[in-house]
């Protein structure tokens, strides 16, 4: 097992986490900077053979992103990896590598190599997919069925229900407290990176959680907090994305749903649908808190249905 000498591969390592961190950018942020850029210590020490960081150049990262794209390389925590790295994840990983190098010479340190020699990966395009709408009702509704503690089919029928009816990230979810809502559904939330921006509920889940909040007897802040466990008594805990990612594979199953069904597929299905119902995808952006306009317009095309229908209504020969 490796221990942390790696690290002492790269130079001025513990202060540009350091800088990461004083400029507000958040926990998982500085875990992942962490985490990447132990990943390529760890490939200059098992696999260059010692190599140092100021002797790398083009080729080493060419190296280095044959050993990323390979079953046979090391994980950040010094373990043989089990799975693939998608080309989003590998890309990642060298835009950390990338942002070190600009750190150095920013700071005025020597950097073997400029930044921008690091190319990212052609990104594979997928086709989308996304259950059919009465798929993602019996999913939402599901946990009234399956579950047979009534305050666990509560939470988790009302915590399903959020994430469909406001596009919410789950890490977003889960961290929702009670003092965020009030009776007109909209909520204001923090969310990936601090950008801040408002939510929306439906009626239908403010009704849901309002028979969940009936339910319970505490005083605990968090909207949606574990019923059993070792954590069930701590007024600071909420339930975990694991928990609820686990929960949802369950019910997918349990209803024989074929199409790969997450937490993310809520918040896909959410954008997909609305674009489907014509609305504007600036909105879309705005609800679900992209950055990128580009970035949500891949939901106005991932309906079938509604690229069908655009075809048939506007195609000037009918």
């Amino acid at each position: 097992m490796p221990n942390n000498n790696h690290k002492n591969k790269l130079p001025h390592y513990d202060d540009f986490l350091l800088s990461i961190g004083a400029n507000n950018y958040s926990k998982e942020t500085l875990y992942n900077y962490e985490r990447d850029l132990d990943t390529f210590a760890l490939f200059l020490t098992y696999e260059m053979s010692n190599l140092s960081f100021e002797d790398i150049n083009k080729q080493t990262i060419e190296q280095y992103k044959a050993y990323l794209n390979s079953n046979d390389r090391r994980t950040a925590a010094g373990k043989m990896a089990k799975q693939d790295l998608s080309s989003g994840s590998i890309n990642r990983t060298l835009t950390s590598l990338r942002r070190f190098l600009a750190y150095l010479i920013d700071m005025d340190y020597s950097a073997p190599i400029p930044p921008g020699s690091i190319k990212l990966l052609r990104m594979e395009r997928k086709h989308p997919q996304v259950s059919e709408l009465e798929e993602l009702k019996k999913l939402i509704e599901s946990p009234m069925e399956f579950e047979k503690d009534k305050i666990v089919a509560l939470r988790n029928r009302a915590a399903l229900e959020t994430l469909f009816a406001s596009g919410m990230r789950i890490s977003e979810l889960v961290n929702l407290k009670i003092v965020q809502l009030d009776k007109s559904g909209r909520i204001f939330i923090q969310g990936k990176g601090r950008k801040q921006r408002f939510i929306y509920l439906t009626e239908r889940a403010k009704r849901h959680i309002e028979n969940y909040l009936k339910e319970r007897s505490d005083d605990f802040p968090f909207l949606f907090i574990p019923n059993r466990g070792r954590n069930v008594s701590d007024k600071n805990k909420h339930i975990s994305t694991n928990y609820l990612q686990m929960k949802i594979k369950k019910y997918r199953e349990l209803l024989g749903i074929n199409i790969p069904t997450s937490a993310h597929s809520l918040r896909h299905g959410f954008a997909t649908y609305l674009a489907e119902q014509g609305a504007n995808p600036a909105a879309i952006q705005i609800l679900l808190g992209h950055e990128s306009l580009d970035t949500t317009t891949r939901y106005v095309h991932a309906s079938d249905k509604f690229a069908e229908s655009t075809h048939k209504k506007f195609h000037p020969l009918k």
